[in-house]
């Protein structure tokens, strides 16, 4: 790194570490990883294998191969560490030279109930962000498997947090977690700054459109935003709302709501700008408005607007249409389907999950109070 692009007269970048299982990346991850970068000049990411997370709290969603790729494709990450250990040693730190290591304000735990930070924390090299209230893989595994439709609540009912079915799953103010149990996304402007580059195009700039769904971020949009970014310069992706990707892929989809959606993809590298709650037809004014160059679709089907017409018959008709493969059959139907074929394992790994952190939480609770009696006996 340039010294000159160095804060404070500094001439030695601070190097920043973080790790975790990432499975099911969300902006809560892209979130915490955001924040850590802020700390420093140059973020390294140490996600653990398959065998590991298995071992300390149940099988991941996603393989290693595919949480490595996703995690490389979130725009702060500098630099992927594979196979990193699940607890967190100063000789891991000093490998990678870095200054300290960041985490999330919530416990991450050994099968063993060790804090997997615990040795960082003693030496003096850890800093702490602030996790991203409103979601966790634990909700995301739930809304799949009870296949309800509350995260999508619409008018007056938008932000209600339905109370059923939370003893497992983590999905309301009932559930027995602080952490895994999912409060509520409330999304504001200044996060949506946060998250986004705030740069508009170059005039020389060759505008690429592509629009969707874009549910529960995997690897095969990533694989299709890359491809998608290769068609120009600056990649603009439209966001359909929730009723129109619930008219096209019926069920309880999506499994994410448009605000949690938008922030998912402005994290990835490849994403320039988001357009939220496009439109299903691609028209000519939304063209016009956005100066774009080229539409880009993958080899999904194409299903008709409620009037019958193709969504993209005007850039059709314009050729500024073209169908790119993403070289990825990854699909977000493919991903509830490993779920709901596992359900067993992932409802035993979250219920294993809370009492693990309940546990600890009276143990914190507990040893707070005879903290308290010792200084009022003193």
């Amino acid at each position: 790194m340039p010294e000159s692009k160095l804060q404070n007269g500094r001439t030695k970048p601070i190097r920043v570490w973080c790790d975790g299982c990432y499975d099911m990346v969300h902006f809560g991850h892209a979130n915490s990883l955001r924040q850590a970068k802020a700390l420093g000049d140059y973020l390294i990411v140490g996600v653990h294998t398959d065998e590991e997370i298995t071992k300390h709290k149940g099988p991941p969603v996603f393989n290693q191969e595919e949480r490595y790729k996703m995690v490389r494709g979130i725009k702060w990450v500098d630099e992927v560490v594979e196979g990193a250990p699940y607890v967190t040693t100063l000789e891991t730190l000093d490998k990678y030279d870095c200054d300290f290591c960041c985490h999330g304000d919530d416990i991450t735990m050994t099968a063993d109930g060790v804090d997997t930070y615990h040795l960082v924390k003693t030496a003096g090299r850890y800093r702490e962000v602030q996790r991203t209230a409103g979601v966790s893989t634990t909700d995301l595994v739930g809304r799949m498997l009870l296949l309800t439709r509350n995260h999508f609540r619409q008018g007056e009912r938008e932000y209600e947090v339905e109370k059923e079915h939370s003893s497992t799953m983590g999905q309301d103010s009932l559930a027995r977690s602080p952490w895994t149990g999912c409060s509520q996304f409330l999304p504001t402007t200044q996060k949506i700054i946060q998250f986004s580059d705030g740069k508009p195009p170059k005039p020389t700039d060759k505008v690429v459109y592509v629009a969707g769904a874009f549910d529960l971020f995997h690897v095969g949009h990533l694989d299709f935003l890359e491809k998608a970014k290769q068609q120009g310069d600056y990649l603009i992706v439209g966001l359909h709302t929730d009723p129109v990707v619930n008219r096209y892929k019926g069920s309880n989809y999506p499994i994410m709501n448009l605000h949690e959606r938008v922030l998912s993809v402005l994290a990835c590298k490849y994403v320039s700008e988001v357009v939220i709650g496009a439109p299903y037809t691609v028209t000519k004014d939304l063209m016009e408005h956005f100066n774009v160059d080229m539409v880009v679709h993958g080899c999904t089907p194409i299903m008709n607007d409620v009037d019958g017409k193709d969504p993209f018959a005007y850039p059709k008709q314009v050729k500024k249409f073209i169908t790119v493969d993403s070289g990825n059959d990854m699909t977000t139907e493919k991903i509830v389907d490993r779920i709901i074929r596992n359900r067993l394992e992932f409802e035993t790994r979250n219920f294993k999950k809370e009492k693990k952190e309940l546990e600890l939480i009276k143990f914190l609770e507990k040893d707070k109070l005879n903290g308290d009696l010792i200084d009022v006996g003193n």
